[in-house]
């Protein structure tokens, strides 16, 4: 008698990355609730088990959920609000007062949801989230079935939505205590970087972290001007600044690592801190290019984000993995450096590892949560395929994405010539936010402008 599961996904290809390098031809990933129960041969699939739904993905490969390791969702109504700037002119005089202006629960909501939409478009099942009004974020990710990790954020100086350290850090448990029973909805603390936190806040954040066990998520050694500027006022660069307030560790990941050397990638693989390389924004920004080869070869723990819409421009892990491994290629003058299967691992493996989440995400494996992402193979220019894991890195991009799954429920698919379509909303729904905050922005740019 066949044992009865909610979903069998057959598929040309199944790449579970756990283990590594394996590709498994003709599979199937058998789920149930929304937990995978199996992953066998097609035939094996279909005699042993009855499903109330069954999708076959006769020319794809199905992957593990993509995860964006740093984001900032809701600055995605802020997308290119300001281009050609370095980190300092683009945050104080265009990012901040912009923020000081228009952020509120609602424009968290709504640019929470866009993301999300944007986000499961491309595969992306799981984010690292670093922004204001976390409750109103963990609605719209939860409406969008979108798995995230929500940062608490904590910066000195006042905001609409905190006024001190102390206040970002009372509000931001508070929405902890009443959301952390949500399945899809885990926290860290979010100190927002070494130049706009000061010691004692690091040290109460290294504190309660540990107290309430919840990770650490934030930026560091992103320009070489918060290097200079660290040296200046404290004597020391940012990293060793942390260091001294005991706030390393292996929940601890840092976003960027842009302008580190070799003691100190050293230093991160010993404390088992992770590293969220954002290659996209670094770029944009100016900002350099991390050493990522070199803190590989430490053994650092590295996954990949895609910083904010504001600043990239793009939530496309795809671009961001194909740029790691390229950019690490060139940089040291060493082809053999991150091969495909390992700019898959940082968006997947290393992503769930950096958020304590590697025993439920991150691959195909049984007892895992059914965290899936199929990538269409058919298109022209996605022909000839000899190496369909090489394809995903070198190939394709978001737009071969066909199906997005969290924990089990289809969250995302894009039919074959017809419109995607979203579980948790609606085109117009979308279609209305955007136009909304298109206006809004618009009249405060208008209002910059003549001042």
């Amino acid at each position: 008698m066949k044992q009865h599961v909610n979903l069998i996904i057959t598929a040309r290809w199944v790449y579970p990355v756990v283990p590594s390098h394996q590709l498994l031809q003709d599979h199937a990933v058998v789920v149930n609730g929304d937990t995978i129960l199996d992953i066998c041969p097609v035939t094996d699939a279909l005699t042993h088990y009855q499903a109330d739904e069954t999708v076959h993905l006769k020319n794809h490969v199905l992957m593990p959920g993509l995860i964006n390791l740093h984001a900032h969702a809701a600055m995605t109504l802020m997308r290119g609000l300001a281009d050609g700037l370095a980190l300092q002119a683009w945050l104080q005089e265009h990012i901040w007062p912009a923020e000081a202006k228009l952020v509120s629960p609602e424009f968290v909501h709504d640019g929470t949801v866009l993301a999300c939409a944007e986000m499961l478009s491309g595969g992306v099942t799981t984010f690292n989230d670093m922004y204001f009004y976390p409750a109103a974020a963990a609605a719209a990710s939860i409406k969008m079935g979108v798995r995230a990790n929500l940062g608490l954020v904590v910066i000195e100086f006042p905001t609409q939505y905190a006024t001190d350290a102390g206040d970002y850090i009372k509000k931001g448990l508070d929405a902890r205590d009443q959301l952390k029973s949500e399945p899809l909805i885990s926290f860290s603390f979010a100190p927002h970087a070494p130049y706009t936190v000061a010691d004692d806040t690091f040290q109460r954040i290294a504190t309660l972290a540990n107290q309430v066990n919840i990770s650490i998520h934030t930026h560091l050694h992103e320009t070489k001007h918060e290097i200079d500027e660290s040296e200046d006022q404290f004597g020391l660069r940012p990293l060793a600044r942390l260091a001294n307030l005991d706030l390393l560790g292996p929940t601890v990941t840092f976003a960027h690592c842009v302008h580190m050397d070799q003691v100190e990638m050293q230093l991160l693989a010993e404390q088992g801190c992770s590293i969220a390389h954002c290659p996209s924004a670094n770029l944009k920004l100016a900002s350099g290019i991390a050493p990522i080869a070199q803190a590989i070869k430490y053994n650092v723990n590295v996954g990949l984000g895609t910083d904010g819409a504001a600043g990239n421009n793009r939530q496309d892990i795809f671009t961001e993995m194909r740029l790691a491994a390229l950019l690490a290629k060139a940089v040291s003058d060493d082809a053999t450096v991150i091969p495909a299967h390992q700019a898959i691992e940082m968006a997947t493996i290393n992503g769930a590892k950096a958020l304590g989440l590697d025993d439920k995400i991150g691959s195909i494996e049984k007892g895992k949560l059914a965290d899936l992402t199929a990538v269409q193979f058919s298109d022209l220019e996605m022909q000839p395929c000899f190496d369909p894991i090489s394809h995903l890195v070198y190939v394709a991009g978001r737009e071969h994405v066909s199906h997005t799954w969290v924990a089990g429920e289809l969250r995302y698919h894009q039919p074959i010539d017809s419109a995607a379509v979203y579980s948790g909303i609606e085109p117009r729904e979308l279609t209305a936010i955007v136009a909304k905050w298109q206006s809004r922005v618009t009249e405060f740019k208008s209002l910059e402008h003549l001042r």
